[in-house]
């Protein structure tokens, strides 16, 4: 592989620098070798204890990734094709770049805010660690990445996400002193990734780790302002140079004395320097170049103007609003099993919102996020219309994904095997035809979800024997 020649000038000036010449040669020789490759297993959706099942289910050699709980070194293979990606079952991710989400250490009913979260890795797991409670806050900058971000999301099953596509400087006014935990997985000039994108080593050599720090500086300013006190900050580049890593904290905590490094415990792997910061090196360990560190806010602050205790306005005397509200909640009885129904009715009781006819689920104030360009305003279980028979509620993609086998009625369930050629047939939306037992098991004429196994992928409608096919056409399988 050509490598640029001011990187290799200068990481030849880094390893003399810390008396690391003896490593000089493997860290070149390890872009002559293959890019790794990982998939992280879905907390949301199975027990830990279940991941060595499903491992061997899909034949893989079942090699963890130690810094990450569910995480697994994979071959390259097309797995965005596999039944249970498309169940959300498990995401697909390069393995250094599972870290920073690990370090962050988020519990549930915390408030989180991803700020540069597509495609999607770190705030899905961090979802998982939500576990259905607090808030997710994940914000892109750019259009068209936040729509990935936004499939993934929905596609892990995550729940309370509000996602944004906003400059970072706008969301600052909003959310001052708001936040609980903040990742920042940061642009970067991305010298990690030269040996897994080929086209890496050109735009470096065209816009070089120059171009991003002033990005990076200023990115950890706004998350200075949007963290509360006692909070903290995970910052990770996919890079080497001191000038996007080490330097940029220096000059933050020279800036802000009232932070300091979280040291975290020794992992296989990972390089951990005097101070606490973490570094992932291709010569060391299966997994890319990766720098991480976890920073904590002095606890003393002044949180009296707390944005969070912003009361809701759920317009809950309007006529429309209620029955709307009727509507969902119905549906939501006739699909879940009587344990599942009631807290699930609680929630609909707390953060039900109606846009249009837009039915969304929301834990906080939905004007919070006025004046921002949000793209998904927490759960969007689906809508609702009407017609000459009267209103019906439409059930989301989102809602199936979000729902585990334990919650559904058996009756609107139906398995399909993984190597049960329906089940490919049902994700590129073609009509399905049941069994004879399937028909006699499943409501007719009602909405029912299709499942890999134990994991959902989405709606269909049953007519007698056959299932009319409610796949989204966009999620097709091609």
């Amino acid at each position: 592989m050509k490598l640029p020649e001011k990187f290799t000038e200068r990481m030849h000036q880094y390893f003399e620098k810390y008396g690391r010449s003896d490593e000089e040669p493997s860290f070149w020789s390890s872009y002559e070798k293959d890019p790794v490759h990982g998939i992280r297993w879905n907390r949301l959706k199975m027990d830990p204890s279940e991941y060595g099942k499903y491992m061997k289910d899909m034949d893989l050699p079942e090699t963890p990734v130690p810094w990450c709980d569910g995480g697994f070194y994979t071959p390259d293979l097309s797995l965005g094709k596999d039944p249970y990606y498309h169940a959300g079952a498990y995401y697909i991710q390069e393995p250094s770049a599972m870290l920073p989400a690990s370090v962050l250490g988020t519990r549930p009913g915390e408030f989180v805010l991803d700020m540069c979260a597509a495609p999607g890795g770190k705030a899905t797991r961090i979802a998982e660690d939500l576990k259905g409670e607090g808030l997710l806050v994940a914000n892109e900058i750019n259009a068209e990445r936040s729509r990935a971000l936004l499939r993934n999301l929905e596609r892990c099953g995550a729940g309370n996400v509000v996602i944004l596509n906003e400059d970072p400087k706008n969301m600052v006014r909003t959310f001052r002193s708001f936040f609980d935990r903040i990742i920042i997985d940061a642009p970067c000039s991305g010298e990690g990734m030269f040996r897994r994108d080929p086209f890496a080593p050109k735009s470096w050599e065209k816009f070089g780790p120059a171009s991003c720090v002033p990005i990076q500086e200023s990115i950890l300013e706004y998350a200075d302002e949007m963290l509360l006190p006692g909070g903290s900050i995970v910052y990770s580049t996919c890079t080497f140079g001191e000038a996007e890593n080490e330097e940029r904290i220096h000059t933050f905590l020279n800036n802000h004395s009232n932070y300091v490094i979280v040291p975290h415990r020794e992992l296989t792997g990972v390089s951990h320097d005097d101070e606490g910061m973490m570094r992932i090196w291709p010569h060391r360990t299966e997994g890319e170049g990766h720098f991480c560190v976890h920073l904590r806010k002095n606890a003393e602050g002044d949180t009296s103007d707390d944005p969070r205790k912003t009361e809701k306005n759920r317009m809950s005397s309007q006529f429309v609003f209620v029955k709307a509200k009727e509507c969902f909640s119905d549906f939501i009885t006739g699909l879940l099993t009587e344990e599942a129904s009631g807290p699930y009715q609680e929630r609909i009781n707390t953060d039900f919102i109606l846009h249009k006819d837009k039915v969304h689920m929301l834990p906080v104030s939905e004007s919070l996020f006025s004046g921002l360009k949000v793209v998904k305003m927490g759960d969007f279980p689906g809508e609702i219309k009407e017609t000459g028979k009267g209103r019906n509620f439409l059930p989301s993609q989102a809602l199936a994904l979000e729902l585990t086998r334990a919650q559904i009625r058996p009756s609107r369930f139906l398995s399909l095997t993984r190597s049960d050629e329906r089940l490919i047939r049902y994700l590129r939306c073609e009509t399905i035809i049941l069994t004879e037992e399937e028909t006699d098991a499943l409501d007719n004429g009602e909405y029912i979800i299709v499942a890999c196994g134990d994991f959902p992928l989405g709606f269909a409608k049953v007519t007698g024997g056959v299932l009319k096919n409610l796949y989204p056409k966009a999620w097709r399988l091609m």
